[in-house]
């Protein structure tokens, strides 16, 4: 009886039903708790239908904002010149790409103007995606240390992640909404109304209770899918049909099923006993990981990629693609270093990953844990939402204990991918690592934890904790060099279907004239700097309130620019030196707060830029860089901003 219900619920059920079912306790109690993280009242893509669209900014705006953004960056004489390339260009070619863009708009209604440029150029891009373009988040740690286990652990956040995938799968996992007041909306009447109303109805329902659903189509991507290298431009794979996860281990590759043919997940035991097999497999550590060709040049590793498969290692090749995700159990112990961790997830010697998956769980031997994740498919809210419930889960759900037993009554469970593999692959795979270590070797890490300025500093002064966060960055980097740069800070467009980021601008002329005025040597009084700080933030929070609803202009630019190339349409304002030089991103930085993460890295996107993740607290700031000496010097920049935040905390405190 049990297994008819489970066939039922896997194949034949609506999300409304399941809900019910489960609700209703139709379905055993236990079964349901293990197989689903979740079983929310409103179906996970309810709200999808009735998203709005991402708007085309207006060309006038655009171009005020892009202007906008020029102005504390270049001298009169550039930036009168670029003024000029600007206004040519919305009377001009502006207008005809203006209307091509709302014409392709018009025509992909499913999507959004910016989705197939946004993949294309993650996908064309020929750069090695780790460092350059896949991000990691690092979580926290479980503060009982038996759970710290590298089995336990794994073994949990396997499990964790299984339930997840079931309730996302089935459509039960609770939605993604913003909420403006959660004591008011994030009630069940909420979710009654909404889940009552028609998915067509259901966005304009939740607006009218002051919440905002987020768009979810990027999450059915976490899971079963790879960048595959493809010559000039990759693709992304995705195979619903694999039961099994990959595991890496010594730079070994192991497939192991996790799955029933109905998706049921399999006995914590049996997950703890596969696991155990391949940590106790006493075979040495992998003299040629074919991972490390994920590190590789795309074009370079597309050729090598297609030679493996023609060496009968294809359906190993399948095995990894069609993989719900891949697992990294690595032989390192971090302990609580924060420079280890971020080099060992952020990038590590690359033998033990497969930076092309989706995404990749990586557990070091003393259960540290992060996600390594590949950017194309997605953005980091989806990723977030994701490591944060397996985080939760794992902790106050936790199936595997120190006194689990392993055990598996099937025989051979765990299969280990042997590659066939030529002298000249050998060779490769030697030169990968090679070229590999050099390529780590050359970026530096380093991390600054501020615990005198929080959230609940800035608050008390009315002043936005992220936008103090930008001013600290704008007037370090200016302490630093006597310079003011293009920056990047990163924001969801999720408010909208099929959203991805927008940019936010953070040197503006309001940071600008504080960065002078707080270094200067004839500095202005405490109420005219508090009161520089006040406009700072003003002018940061309306900047990112428009990034958020799909008005800022980099987005809308880099769309109409390649509408031009695609046409061959010239257009003067690409090619004006300023266009190139505003988008050379020196100061790049992205924010994800949430309990579940003690850190976040990404590397430079330039040579001589600066990566810059950040948290922020109530009471606490962290900043992690990521540089590239000679080119720029992280250390020099972290100790710019210690001075800075040092003398920020001194104006915010004082009334």
């Amino acid at each position: 009886m049990l297994r008819q219900k489970v066939d039922l619920l896997a194949y034949h059920q609506s999300p409304q039903a399941i809900y019910k079912l489960i609700k209703n306790k139709l379905i055993p109690e236990e079964y349901a708790s293990y197989q689903f993280m979740q079983h929310s009242k409103i179906p996970t893509m309810h709200f999808q239908k009735s998203l709005p669209r991402l708007p085309i900014p207006k060309m006038e705006l655009t171009c005020e904002r892009y202007l906008a953004a020029h102005k504390p960056l270049l001298i009169d004489e550039a930036y009168r010149k670029t003024e000029s390339n600007v206004n040519q260009f919305k009377n001009t070619s502006g207008k005809q790409l203006q209307g091509m863009l709302k014409d392709y708009d018009k025509a992909n209604k499913n999507s959004s103007y910016i989705s197939e440029f946004w993949f294309d150029y993650y996908l064309r891009d020929r750069k090695p995606i780790p460092i350059n373009y896949n991000p990691v988040l690092v979580m926290h740690k479980d503060e009982r240390p038996e759970y710290m286990d590298q089995l336990i652990r794994t073994s949990n956040l396997i499990i964790s992640s299984l339930r997840f995938y079931n309730s996302l799968r089935t459509g039960i996992l609770e939605p993604e909404v913003f909420h403006i007041n959660p004591k008011k909306s994030d009630t069940e009447r909420f979710r009654s109304i909404c889940s009552a109303l028609p998915p067509s109805m259901s966005w304009y329902g939740a607006y009218l209770m002051n919440a905002y659903p987020l768009d979810m189509s990027q999450y059915p991507n976490l899971f079963h899918t790879t960048r595959i290298p493809e010559t000039d431009k990759d693709r992304l794979f995705t195979n619903r049909n694999g039961r099994h996860i990959t595991v890496q281990h010594k730079g070994h590759i192991y497939a192991i099923r996790v799955l029933c043919d109905n998706h049921d997940i399999l006995p914590p035991e049996q997950i703890l006993a596969r696991l155990k097999l391949i940590l106790e497999d006493d075979i040495p550590e992998c003299e040629y990981p074919i991972g490390i060709l994920t590190t590789l040049e795309r074009n370079k590793w597309a050729t090598l990629r297609h030679e493996l498969a023609e060496d009968m290692n294809e359906q190993s090749l399948k095995l990894i693609d069609s993989a719900l995700f891949n697992v990294c159990l690595d032989s390192e112990e971090l302990k609580d270093d924060p420079y280890k961790l971020i080099r060992n997830f952020l990038h590590g010697d690359g033998g033990n990953r497969w930076f092309d998956k989706s995404i990749s769980l990586q557990v070091s031997k003393d259960g540290q844990a992060a996600v390594n994740f590949e950017h194309a498919w997605g953005d980091g809210v989806a990723v977030l939402r994701y490591v944060q419930d397996i985080y939760k889960d794992s902790k106050e759900m936790p199936y595997v204990h120190p006194d689990t037993k392993p055990f598996d009554d099937e025989k051979d469970v765990v299969v280990r991918l042997e590659m066939n593999l030529s002298d000249k692959m050998k060779n490769c795979i030697k030169e990968a690592k090679t070229e590999y270590a050099k390529a780590c070797k050359a970026l530096d890490i380093d991390y600054l934890i501020f615990d005198r300025i929080g959230k609940n500093v800035c608050k008390k002064q009315a002043f936005s904790p992220d936008a103090v966060m930008q001013l600290g960055f704008q007037v370090g980097y200016y302490r630093m060099t006597g310079k003011f740069v293009p920056s990047y800070e990163s924001c969801s467009t999720a408010a909208f279907r099929h959203g991805r980021t927008e940019t936010v601008r953070p040197c503006t002329m309001a940071t600008k004239a504080f960065s002078l005025a707080v270094t200067s040597n004839n500095k202005p009084s405490t109420s005219e700097l508090k009161g520089m700080i006040s406009e700072c933030s003003r002018v940061h929070s309306q900047l990112t309130r428009e990034a958020a609803m799909g008005q800022g202009f980099d987005r809308h630019l880099f769309a109409l620019k390649k509408l031009a190339e695609k046409n061959n349409i010239q257009s003067n304002i690409f090619e004006d030196p300023g266009y190139a030089y505003l988008n050379h991103i020196i100061l790049s930085t992205s924010t994800l707060n949430s309990p579940a993460i003690y850190a976040g890295g990404f590397g430079p996107v330039v040579k001589d830029g600066l990566g810059v993740g950040y948290i922020i607290k109530d009471d606490e700031l962290g900043v992690l860089v990521t540089s590239y000496p000679p080119y720029q010097n992280g250390s020099d920049f972290i100790q710019a901003l210690r001075e800075t935040f040092e003398e920020l905390v001194v104006l915010l405190q004082k009334d």
